[in-house]
């Protein structure tokens, strides 16, 4: 087993597995009157991370899904960091995960048994990390393998973060560097080396738990995570979603060292292009800003990627201590800010 490549036997990676934003809002548009659920505080009306339902004693249900294909090779490093992915979704909304289900489709006549035993391991592993059971599960026999878990959590009403909810003047920081689907697509190609392909394993296990705390503060006025459809695109929701505009700085935002090295090799995902022909319509560019490079970064698809965080300016140093006391002092810098409405949704400045 050891000289199984998962990724080699998927034409996808990772959140890159996504559909595209385009395709997307048609498979979900509906002709159907919607019904009303009073107690559904978020839903399919918003494109946001995960369900949230009223339980009527001042706490919400969350609710979120998400699986996709091997974005590395290593069963078990699969199983955590697909995980990891889809809990971000209840830590996104400053909730807390109380419960995982998994969700395992696997290829029977082309992969061994053990390897998908494997892959649950990993999951195992990282809901203990998280301190949730994996309480069940489903599977199924499929042409591809494919993995991710059901999770729920809790949150208290009044602290539940939505990326919808922005305000002009909120400035926006971001919680891990962009760059994974760049160096995932170099593992794809066998051209990622060994400190890299650490430095890639490490980013992609890592919980996003800073959301519970960062729920807990007022002043943070949307979150989401970054995942499929890039910086750029869950930028673009947060930003639509309020009714604003936003700047982006460039030079603020935070990549993996590694990435520009294999952009020089062209080694670029082709989720990137399929993102940017999502978005380019809808982002502006400044004076001073390499738009070719930004162009393979900021849509970059990101599989368990960091928070997106949208803080009131008076609540700014209180999360910067937050993210420190959690031992992301590297990620205190913002990125950019939220602004009114303007002929582009998204301008890139160099920053």
């Amino acid at each position: 087993m050891d000289n199984i490549r998962l990724t080699q036997f998927s034409h996808g990676a990772g959140c890159g597995c996504k559909i595209a934003p385009a395709v997307l809002d048609t498979i979900l548009k509906s002709d159907q009157p919607t019904a009303l659920f009073p107690q559904l505080l978020v839903g399919n009306a918003s494109k946001d991370d995960a369900a949230a339902y009223d339980l009527g004693n001042g706490q919400a249900l969350i609710s979120t899904t998400d699986f996709f294909m091997p974005i590395v090779d290593d069963a078990f490093a699969f199983g955590k960091i697909a995980g990891a992915n889809a809990i971000s979704d209840v830590y996104a909304m400053g909730g807390q995960p109380i419960l995982a289900i998994a969700i395992l489709g696997w290829p029977v006549d082309k992969l061994p048994a053990e390897l998908a035993q494997q892959v649950i391991e990993g999951a195992r592993a990282i809901c203990a990390e998280a301190g949730i059971p994996l309480a069940g599960g489903h599977s199924i026999d499929s042409p591809e393998p494919i993995f991710g878990l059901s999770v729920n959590g809790l949150v208290h009403k009044d602290q539940l973060k939505q990326n919808n909810t922005a305000q002009e003047g909120d400035w926006l920081l971001l919680t891990k560097p962009l760059g994974v689907g760049i160096l995932s697509t170099a593992q794809k190609k066998e051209l990622l080396s060994s400190d890299d392909q650490n430095i890639l394993l490490q980013q992609l296990m890592q919980l996003n738990k800073v959301g519970a705390a960062l729920g807990k503060i007022n002043g943070v006025h949307a979150m989401t995570d970054v995942t499929g459809f890039g910086l750029l695109g869950h930028l673009l929701e947060v930003a639509e979603g309020s009714g604003l505009s936003a700047e982006l700085y460039y030079s603020k935002v935070p990549v993996i060292d590694a990435a520009k090295t294999y952009l020089a090799q062209r080694i670029v995902p082709d989720a990137t292009y399929r993102n940017w022909n999502s978005y380019s319509s809808k982002t502006g560019f400044g004076a001073g800003v390499n738009v070719m490079e930004a162009f393979n970064i900021l849509p970059d698809p990101q599989t368990n990627g960091g928070l997106l965080i949208a803080v009131a300016p008076d609540a700014l140093e209180q999360v910067q201590n937050t993210l420190r006391e959690n031992g992301l002092e590297n990620f205190t810098t913002p990125v950019g800010k939220m602004i009114s409405k303007t002929e582009k949704t998204i301008t890139v400045i160099a920053g």
